[in-house]
């Protein structure tokens, strides 16, 4: 017969086991030597400044193209405060010839650049317990997009 506080450790056991395994990268973002993430991530974004630390998440980032014309939407982790890497955009993107439109801060702080003929849209969020201090949302299209509304029928 089993007895209860085997099943108790057992239990604990499972129960950390899947903790753990929750808590474990799931290895989407670039890896190597931080010099070597940051030379990737601008391949990718080219004139982007991108906050210290902060990783591309893969699975949920769509990017078309790469360097100083892609288009799309990248998802990055940061490891700042969602204040700290609001400052770090405000300050950055216009040393690096980027328009400010916009900048609205709130739980969800939005910023909106524009450089050329291109428009990039920043949003922030506050990550969770386990998680990033913040979820970096930047969203990249050209300016003058020839957008169509959809007709009505």
């Amino acid at each position: 017969m089993i007895k209860i506080h085997t099943l108790k450790v057992g239990a604990f056991a499972l129960f950390f086991s899947a903790f753990l395994g929750a808590c474990a990268s799931s290895g989407d973002s670039p890896t190597g030597t931080p010099s070597e993430v940051q030379e990737t991530q601008t391949q990718l974004l080219g004139d982007m400044p991108l906050p210290a630390a902060s990783k591309i998440i893969g699975p949920d980032s769509l990017i078309i193209g790469r360097g100083d014309n892609w288009v799309g939407r990248v998802i990055l982790s940061g490891v700042q405060t969602p204040t700290d890497i609001y400052a770090f955009f405000q300050s950055e993107y216009p040393r690096a010839g980027w328009t400010t439109v916009s900048a609205v801060k709130s739980k969800t702080s939005i910023l909106v650049f524009t450089k050329g003929d291109r428009t990039a849209t920043v949003e922030l969020n506050e990550g969770s317990f386990t998680g990033p201090k913040t979820i970096i949302v930047i969203t990249s299209s050209p300016k003058n997009a020839n957008v169509v509304a959809p007709g009505r029928k």
